[in-house]
């Protein structure tokens, strides 16, 4: 095929047909799941699971690739799979309107994906996906915190829990240890400390604001080089996996 022959010369054939085979399933679908999204959908991957409940707004324009104004207010799971759509026609996608939590994990993760992109910026959804995937032995990549960093060649890929610098880790694994796993989640990350008070404080609440279910906190600053650098990586360290190059 003409739109993966680039990824053939590099890779091989057999390396895309798995490729092709794969089912991966993403769970936010934000600054840095819009770009690994993109990049696995380029890839070839040929089924994806779109998952998100919320909506593109203007405060999304500085780091999302799918903040243009024809997108506000759809659905970012729909408005990804319209874009993928026109990038890998052959690729199977399901935009999945849910709010990851303990009761909807079963929905998001049905019919066995072989990998599970946690791209969500909250703490407890984020703590529901591992902790599930971890017990369900359910492969699984997790962006740890891309707001406020300046950096990109900080960003790091290891064991959540041997991960420094980054608060959102922390907690992460506070939590999972209160559950009894110590070991075994991979993530993407950036070991520069970062300041816990933004340069600017605002009284714009986050997005997931518009859920019933979300904590509210305020917007944190960020940069769209470091954002789809997080989601590029996240990306790249999933083609490792389905490629076989990668143990998770």
């Amino acid at each position: 095929m003409e739109r993966l022959f680039c990824l053939e010369l590099l890779l091989g054939k057999e390396k895309v047909k798995r490729f092709q085979r794969a089912f991966v399933t993403v769970i936010g679908i934000g600054a840095v799941g819009s770009y690994a999204a993109e990049a696995l959908a380029r890839a070839g991957i040929g089924r994806l699971r779109l998952v998100d409940f919320d909506t593109i707004k203007t405060t999304n324009f500085n780091r999302h690739i799918l903040a243009i104004t024809p997108n506000l207010g759809k659905l970012k799971a729909e408005a990804a799979k319209e874009r993928i759509a026109q990038i890998n026609p052959d690729c199977k996608v399901e935009a999945l309107k849910e709010f990851a939590a303990e009761e909807t994990m079963e929905r998001i993760v049905e019919g066995d994906p072989d990998l599970v992109i946690d791209a969500v910026d909250s703490l407890n959804p984020k703590t529901q996906i591992l902790a599930y995937c971890h017990e369900k032995k359910i492969p699984v990549i997790s962006s740890m915190g891309a707001a406020l960093r300046m950096d990109i060649f900080s960003i790091k890929a290891g064991d959540l829990f041997k991960t420094q610098g980054c608060p959102l880790a922390r907690n992460v694994r506070s939590r999972l240890r209160r559950r009894g796993i110590e070991k075994g989640i991979f993530c993407i990350y950036s070991d520069t400390p970062v300041s816990e008070e933004p340069i600017q404080k605002t009284n714009i609440l986050n997005e997931e604001q518009d859920y019933d279910r979300g904590r509210r906190r305020q917007k944190l600053g960020s940069l769209p080089t470091v954002t789809g650098a997080f989601g590029l990586v996240t990306a790249h360290y999933a083609l490792r996996y389905l490629a076989g190059d990668l143990k998770l």
